[in-house]
């Protein structure tokens, strides 16, 4: 097969426009965040020292200006806000009124049919259900492993491997549990529980088939890639009480129990607050692993994985986008709550 470069000139031009694209933007960010600021730093230096030598009072910095100077480092963010986030929420919110085409005015009839169509509910059940089991679920192995493994021999191998989920992606993991639940008919079973079902006297199922069993299933992944994350946090924060405090309780003659309830758990509440929250915020989100591992078909589907369905699968711009902002509308309350609770521990 011979490369004819005639034929791929306009791949060339396109790659040529974004690599000058990817200049032009670069060098204004370097401009703006680096060359301003600096000739602005050498300015201010020099009327400093011309005021010093000439015995002059010190200029004094207004507030205009310094008011100005902050907008300037905040306009690269400002920019990408809104070019990433408020136009394609604006965008999403008005394609949410409209048909699946995009062409005709439907009003709130897309909310009407996510409320009212069965398929739908269920969607909206499998994610309440991932959303109040996952945070938790999660949170609480976490804790364990924190404390389990708090002061161990191996504490930094173990917390390693605990850990080791977190660095592989929603997608890879979802492949392998995939294996785990594999069903092979009646001869030698592939998938590790179905070899431990038969090794038991059990038969094998085939796991992800089986509606509500299979929810449960997919959560587990969650879990098990989530688990290391909590664990870290909260080790973090229970190594951060401090030592006199637990000195105390020990003279007093506190249990390990009343130690775990008394000064642990007050102390790491934060740390619980900030990994919950976290957990909810990417549960609502949760999109990969329902995607790699059943295509959210037998009942598994969730909000992400039906709004991609329903938008770009099945053609439905309006649904889809009806499922994107009432997600978006789910996760304002707990982002709310977040800020609010760092708010009041900056206060404290």
């Amino acid at each position: 097969m011979k490369f004819d470069f005639a034929d791929q000139q306009p791949k060339f031009l396109m790659l040529m426009y974004g690599l000058v694209a990817f200049v032009v933007v670069v060098g204004g960010l370097l401009l703006l965040l680096d060359v301003v600021p600096a000739w602005f730093a050498r300015r201010r230096e020099a009327q400093l020292v011309a005021a010093s030598v000439g015995g002059g009072p010190l200029p004094r910095r207004r507030k205009q200006r310094e008011g100005l100077f902050a907008f300037f480092f905040l306009l690269p963010t400002l920019l990408l806000l809104v070019i990433g986030l408020v136009v394609p929420a604006i965008r999403t919110t008005l394609l949410s009124l409209m048909d699946g085409g995009s062409t005709n005015w439907v009003g709130l009839r897309n909310y009407g049919w996510m409320f009212s169509d069965d398929s739908i509910v269920r969607v909206l059940i499998n994610t309440l259900v991932w959303v109040l089991l996952v945070p938790l679920v999660a949170t609480g192995f976490g804790l364990l492993y924190a404390v389990l493994v708090d002061k161990a021999r191996f504490e930094a191998v173990a917390k390693s491997l605990i850990f080791l989920p977190m660095a592989i992606s929603f997608v890879g993991a979802s492949i392998i549990w995939k294996f785990v639940y594999a069903y092979r008919g009646d001869g030698d079973q592939i998938g590790l529980l179905n070899q431990i079902v038969v090794s038991l006297g059990g038969e094998p199922k085939q796991w992800l088939l089986e509606s509500p069993l299979n929810t449960l299933l997919l959560i587990v992944i969650m879990v098990w890639i989530q688990a290391g994350f909590a664990m870290v946090v909260l080790s973090a924060a229970i190594k951060a009480i401090p030592g006199d405090i637990v000195e105390a309780a020990r003279l007093d003659g506190v249990s390990p129990w009343q130690m775990f309830w008394q000064i642990t758990m007050p102390s790491i509440r934060p740390a619980l607050i900030v990994v919950v929250v976290t957990l909810t915020i990417a549960t609502l989100k949760v999109f990969d692993i329902v995607r790699t591992s059943t295509n959210g078909n037998y009942d598994t589907s969730v909000i992400a994985s039906e709004m991609y369905n329903q938008a770009f699968r099945y053609g439905q711009n309006g649904q889809g986008s009806a499922l994107a902002v009432f997600l978006f509308i789910l996760v304002i309350p707990v982002v709310i709550y977040q800020i609010r609770n760092l708010r009041q521990q900056r206060e404290g």
